[in-house]
């Protein structure tokens, strides 16, 4: 066996490859955001139609998916927990994920008076709150690094 040795290998750290890591983690932080927003969309959606027709069905629908939503939103404030937040937004967000963890506890109870006037309202509140805080914003938590390419 013939031993080649390699000359002239050195080990700098390649910095264009942080930039792109740093680019791909802002990306997939603007793909996740949306979901929550969506499962909380849906669950005001199925309030709607609990309030309509009184099938329990809706309600047990809203329940899941703001369990989905809270757990959606849990995953992308652990996996992005080490950038940079936008205050406004992030506090707009924090508020929603907390009345969605009330609303959770209220839709838990049982019968028509656990949806129609305290957990639609709730719903109601969360998705306005979801929608002026990520949606004019590119569905975004978090502000641009200083010398981050985008």
């Amino acid at each position: 066996m013939q031993y080649n040795p390699v000359a002239g290998t050195t080990f700098r750290p390649d910095t264009r490859s942080r930039l792109i890591a740093a680019t791909r983690v802002r990306t997939m932080h603007q793909a996740l955001v949306p979901f929550p927003v969506a499962y909380f969309v849906a669950a005001f959606a199925t309030d709607l139609a609990y309030w309509r027709t009184v099938e329990v069905m809706w309600e047990r629908f809203s329940v899941w998916l703001i369990a989905g939503g809270l757990v959606m939103a849990a995953v992308i404030d652990l996996v992005f927990a080490k950038q940079k937040p936008a205050w406004f937004r992030a506090l707009g967000y924090t508020l929603a994920m907390l009345l969605s963890l009330l609303n959770v506890f209220v839709h838990s109870r049982d019968g028509y008076t656990a949806v129609v006037p305290p957990g639609l309202t709730l719903s109601a509140i969360v998705v306005a709150i979801l929608l002026l805080s990520t949606v004019p914003t590119s569905w975004t938590l978090t502000t641009r690094r200083r010398g981050a390419r985008s």
